[in-house]
């Protein structure tokens, strides 16, 4: 048991503690949590720690090694500066959200066991549905729901896979898997949903423009990431990846050169680098492995870095489109030198992309998948041309929009600031900080050769020129309001659809049976029990009244006496002990028949 905290729960405290604080206190304790944090981060030794028994299973709450600990370095990271982001606003419910965000994906990163996975696993749902919260509009309502809904079957996906897997026989341990029977299928398709790979992820394209300014730093942050932490856990090496991560690292870019919301822009971009850590995983060779890690660091910190840039915009001007926005140097221009600094960060050299992505690619040309090398590299000239030149210019550069504003508030500045200097300086200096933390050490890379420099220059020059040709000449479609029809399409517009026909159909046949059962058969069973008997008796004994010659108004009387005794439960002991006899010797005839 090493010395440290656990430090997912060190999170979940601190998120659970906003909420009864207030003032200046809330701000320090959330600023607080994440310096513990990262100074206890460095008192985790490599072993596994944290190790209870439930039933026959042994929960491992910490595994340390290269893997956990790269990942648990950048979350750590980016736990303080999203909190330093959002600390201006003092928002329990965001600064909440983000603890336990951050709480919630250390807990995986550290899991050794599935069971122990899904459970924080889970909780990255309800973190993220609360970034969507609270943003506070009609529209972030809607997308809330939608990611819940979405998720929560990504998540029963996943339980029925590793329910499925024990009950045949494997391990509960979090390691590799063999993708062959239903129970690893499952768990595939359940992290694949997490991870956003194609039609499974339209979730995150629809949802993450709809979030808070600071909620949508923590959403690009966390979720996607540890997804691909557990794809490298669990298949790494698996070839349907590949051909997956292609998808991802194509498709979407055409969206984002036709969107007009900058932060869908920027989501489908995202999206787009996902899928290169996707192809990483899908090879599964050394250099490819590193490149995922790798990649995974340094696209956090440069798409976060260009999230909070569109965030500031949003926050000092509330808009976030391209055909609302343009001029914003003059009023922005820290922002705007922010901006560009995560734009350039996607591929240029001495930027933290330039060191990572070009692993991937490399593994994908020496291993002889020339289809997902064309890919790659289409996806990079593609992510730069869109999220590289096409938001800052729309943001900062294109016509002036008229607007005026302040500069961002300070604290979003040093937050901003803070990432664009780790840009520089992983991109800079990668073998004295990020190469040393990669998993496969034996596999060197060396990214600073005069080739890849000049082929990584001769690709942004080109871009940059296309995007230049394309505004100049018009042929780029105009930056105009609209809807991108994406796989989301499917559940807008088909689960409505659905539930009508549900609502139409079983809740129909629901209402019919109800009238059936409840206002017939029921009712008359009931009137059985409670006038049956007194049915029976006033049909038997009215053939004697007649007999009697009694009238039928006497008869009319004498059966609503009869109803009345019944209902009061008071007949004539001799009519009582009549009743009793016949029936036993009813009882005493059907006995001589059976025997």
């Amino acid at each position: 048991m090493p010395e440290a905290l656990h430090p997912a729960f060190l999170y979940l405290f601190g998120a659970l503690l906003i909420p009864f604080l207030k003032g200046r206190t809330r701000q320090a304790v959330a600023m607080l949590i994440p310096i513990a944090g990262f100074i206890n981060y460095f008192q985790i030794p490599e072993g596994v720690h944290w190790k209870y028994q439930l039933l026959d299973f042994e929960l491992i709450l910490g595994r340390a090694d290269d893997w956990s600990l790269i990942f648990l370095n950048i979350f750590t990271v980016l736990s303080f500066i999203g909190i330093l982001y959002i600390i201006k606003d003092n928002k329990p419910l965001m600064l909440s959200a983000g603890l336990l965000y951050a709480g919630s994906a250390m807990g995986v990163i550290l899991a050794g066991d599935l069971i122990t996975l899904f459970l924080f696993w889970e909780m990255l749902t309800a973190a993220a549905v609360l970034c969507l919260l609270d943003r506070g509009t009609p529209a972030s309502g809607r997308a809330a729901t939608r990611y819940l809904l979405i998720h929560i079957l990504g998540g029963v996906v996943l339980l029925a896979g590793i329910v499925i897997h024990l009950a045949s026989g494997g391990s509960a341990a979090f390691d590799k898997i063999e993708l062959s029977g239903i129970g690893a299928w499952l768990i595939f398709i359940g992290f694949g949903i997490n991870c956003a790979w194609p039609v499974l992820g339209a979730w995150l394209t629809d949802t993450y423009p709809e979030a808070s300014i600071g909620g949508i730093v923590f959403m690009a942050t966390y979720t996607t990431k540890t997804a691909i932490y557990v794809l490298a856990r669990t298949f790494p090496g698996e070839e349907t990846l590949i051909w997956i991560g292609v998808v991802m690292a194509v498709v979407p870019l055409f969206y984002a050169f036709v969107a007009n919301d900058l932060r869908r822009v920027l989501a489908y971009c995202l999206v787009n680098q996902v899928g290169f850590m996707v192809i990483g995983v899908g090879l599964g060779t050394g250099l490819s492995l590193n490149g995922t890690a790798a990649h995974a660091y340094c696209h956090i910190l440069y798409k976060a870095l260009l999230f909070m840039s569109i965030g500031a915009v949003m926050y000092r001007t509330g808009k976030s489109k391209a055909t609302e926005l343009g001029g914003l140097y003059k009023s922005m221009p820290w922002t705007c030198l922010f901006c560009c600094i995560g734009a350039v960060s996607i591929s240029a050299p001495l930027f933290c992309g330039f060191v990572s992505k070009s692993m991937i690619i490399s593994a994908a040309a020496s291993g002889g998948y020339s289809i997902a090398w064309l890919a790659l590299l289409f996806g990079s000239a593609g992510v730069f041309l869109c999220a590289g030149l096409k938001v800052p210019f729309f943001t900062f550069f294109n016509r002036d929009s008229g607007v005026r504003c302040e500069e961002a508030p300070t604290n979003q500045l040093l937050a901003m600031g803070l990432t664009a200097f780790l840009c520089i300086f992983v991109g800079t200096f990668p073998n004295q900080f990020l190469y040393p933390m990669l998993p496969n050490q034996e596999y060197m890379y060396v990214p600073y050769t005069v080739a890849h420099v000049t082929d990584l220059l001769a690709m942004l020059f080109f871009t940059g020129l296309a995007f230049t040709l394309l505004i100049r000449s018009g042929f780029k479609p105009a930056e105009i309001r609209s809807t991108l029809l994406d796989a989301d399409f499917l559940y807008r517009k088909g689960g409505p659809a659905f539930y009508k026909v549900m609502d139409k159909s079983l809740n129909g046949l629901n209402a019919a049976t109800s009238k059936v059962m409840i206002g017939s058969v029921v009712h008359h069973v009931s009137n059985f029990f409670e006038s049956g008997a007194s049915r029976f008796l006033v049909w038997a004994l009215t053939p004697i009244w007649m007999i009697r010659g009694d009238s039928k108004e006497q008869i009319e009387e004498h059966r609503q006496s009869v109803f009345k005794r019944a209902k009061r439960g008071a007949f004539p002991i001799g009519l009582t002990a009549f009743c009793a006899v016949v029936m036993l010797g009813l009882l005493s005839l059907i006995f001589l028949l059976e025997s």
